[in-house]
């Protein structure tokens, strides 16, 4: 096991010690689109939650099974007849607990010669990483919500424009279709100067690439408009019922688009485009789930002065961090995916 060596990190020794720089802080915003749960220890390390299809549904897609399909005259009683008598039909969804972790690991050199406290630095990158893996986890599950919509495009591949007004109503349409419920409550207009009136709203969550494109939204309101309310960390406004926050960790696929040379491809060569993820959330469409008693991350440090029969003159110390999680999307047809391009600003 690889432990920071005194020589990993060059001492600033017969220089003048300036503070250490900043580093780039990871954004975690997707936990607003979870409804978060916990299942008890000691039960196994799979939970699995039922639902009810709707009376005319089927559990075919994420469309039918948020559907009802009823008519009166099928419920017509004819006198003394007893109507036929049915069954209920009802749909399983399983999800499965994993455990997270990593450790860095320190000499008794580095602790007791560099200028610099390496294992504090190290426990403070630990809690930053470790929400981040949290981060990562979330995204993979909701990116690969089945209700997925393509911007100028039937696919991914073949997707080739810029987030729009239509492309968002498609899905806004669809997630009322299945009954969606919004995320956020109507916003008021106030008696500030300039605000404005927001309606009740689904999240959507998308990279900070995506920021000139939503600004460009006919009817956007950005969120210092809104009335007597602090936004959401990271929202930048609102576009008829929807409400956008973005993050730098929610990348795109790179140039697996269509070709649009208006729109960005990581790829300077490349003639298709990078794909977006819109992740569009209402109420109850993603849970995320940990064990119950340990909410966050468990941080376990083990200095080098601490003498074991393993390291009997105190040589190596460590950090380490770990948790359990699952996450998954309980309803697609709550939630949706807008694949679209950004636009190049060249």
């Amino acid at each position: 096991m690889a432990i920071q060596g005194y020589n990993l990190s060059a001492g600033r020794i017969n220089e003048v010690l300036g503070e250490t720089l900043a580093y780039a802080e990871p954004d975690m915003v997707l936990a607003k689109g979870c409804e978060m749960k916990q299942i008890p220890k000691n039960k196994g390390d799979n939970v699995s939650y039922r639902r009810i299809i709707p009376t005319g549904g089927a559990t075919t897609n994420a469309n039918t099974i948020n559907r009802w399909s009823v008519t009166a005259n099928a419920h017509l009683l004819q006198e003394g007849v007893t109507p036929d008598v049915e069954t209920l039909t009802d749909q399983y969804v399983n999800f499965q607990l994993n455990q997270y972790g990593a450790i860095y690991g320190w000499s008794n050199k580095t602790a007791d010669l560099h200028e610099d406290d390496i294992p504090k630095d190290m426990s403070r990158i630990m809690g930053k990483r470790m929400t981040l893996v949290q981060e990562m986890i979330r995204y993979g599950a909701m990116k690969a919500c089945t209700n997925v919509f393509y911007s100028g495009g039937t696919t991914r591949a073949t997707t080739d424009e810029a987030i729009s007004l239509t492309v968002l109503r498609r899905a806004a349409r669809g997630l009322l279709n299945n009954h969606a419920g919004k995320k956020t409550r109507i916003i008021k207009p106030g008696p500030e100067y300039d605000t404005s009136a927001i309606e009740d709203a689904f999240l959507v969550f998308v990279h900070t690439d995506a920021a000139a494109d939503i600004r460009d939204l006919t009817g956007f309101v950005p969120y210092s408009k809104y009335a007597g309310m602090t936004p959401m960390p990271k929202e930048i406004g609102s576009c008829e019922e929807f409400r956008f926050i973005l993050s730098a960790e929610l990348g795109s696929y790179a140039d697996a688009g269509g070709a649009n040379a208006a729109l960005y491809a990581t790829t300077s060569a490349a003639s298709n485009i990078d794909v977006y993820p819109f992740i569009i959330c209402g109420e109850d469409a993603v849970f995320d789930i940990a064990l119950k008693g340990e909410d966050s991350f468990d941080m376990n440090i083990v200095p080098h002065t601490q003498i074991d029969k393993n390291d009997l003159l105190g040589q190596r110390g460590y950090c380490g961090a770990s948790f359990w999680s699952a996450v998954g999307v309980v309803n697609n047809g709550w939630m949706a995916v807008i694949e679209a391009g950004v636009s190049a600003l060249t």
